[in-house]
């Protein structure tokens, strides 16, 4: 390994040791509470080091969110198995995307539930056009329109099932979360049905008030 190549892992993982840090800060105590003082102190440096990897609080919490979107935006990816049919892709598109949620639960709740703006420029998803900007609802967006092809369902409609599929599934898997005590099989038979049955309803019944082509 050259002195090049040495330096270079060097600084990725300081730069993981300072995001790492970040995560566990804005996972216990909140977005609003993470500062550069309070990295630096979980890490053991001082502040100014921190300034050396990354410029300012704000590029530290973008990197954190982008981090954990990148694993939602992963396990949807994943389902896009050849041969499949669209519809038992996006059943296992919904079960990959809560099982992925339910990994990181501190995680994926600090980062839905919080309003500022650097959050939600990475968990909005309800604004017109969001199929067209967010990856994973892109990829929802994109198995909806396949499914309803031979369908008369515009656009519009069809990015708007898909965020209402969304957030329904994020509805079930706050409820998850916050419900500890559910045992394993509930928690996978609330899974299962939810994927199996109510998103197929969902786009099911879309499908039958709708003309064929």
């Amino acid at each position: 390994m050259t002195i090049k190549e040495r330096r270079e892992r060097e600084k990725e993982e300081m730069r993981e040791l300072i995001l790492s840090a970040a995560n566990d800060i804005i996972t216990a105590e909140g977005f609003d509470k993470l500062s550069i003082r309070k990295i630096a102190k979980k890490i053991e440096y001082s502040p100014s080091i921190i300034y050396h990897y990354f410029n300012d609080k704000e590029e530290i919490l973008n990197n954190v969110m982008q981090r954990g979107y990148k694993k939602i935006v992963k396990a949807v990816s994943l389902a896009k198995v050849k041969g499949d049919s669209p519809e038992e892709r996006l059943v296992e598109m919904t079960k990959n995307y809560i099982k992925a949620a339910l990994d990181m639960p501190e995680e994926f709740i600090a980062a839905q539930l919080n309003q500022s703006e650097i959050a939600l420029k990475h968990t909005s998803s309800l604004f017109k056009g969001a199929s067209k900007e967010k990856p994973a609802l892109a990829a929802l967006y994109n198995c909806l329109k396949e499914i309803y092809k031979d369908k008369k369902v515009d656009e519009n409609t069809i990015e708007l099932t898909a965020q209402m599929i969304a957030v329904s599934t994020l509805g079930l898997i706050i409820k998850l979360i916050i419900e500890k005590d559910i045992d394993d099989k509930q928690r996978q038979k609330l899974i299962g049905y939810f994927s199996e049955e109510i998103v197929l309803k969902i786009v099911n019944e879309k499908g039958i008030n709708s003309k064929e082509v």
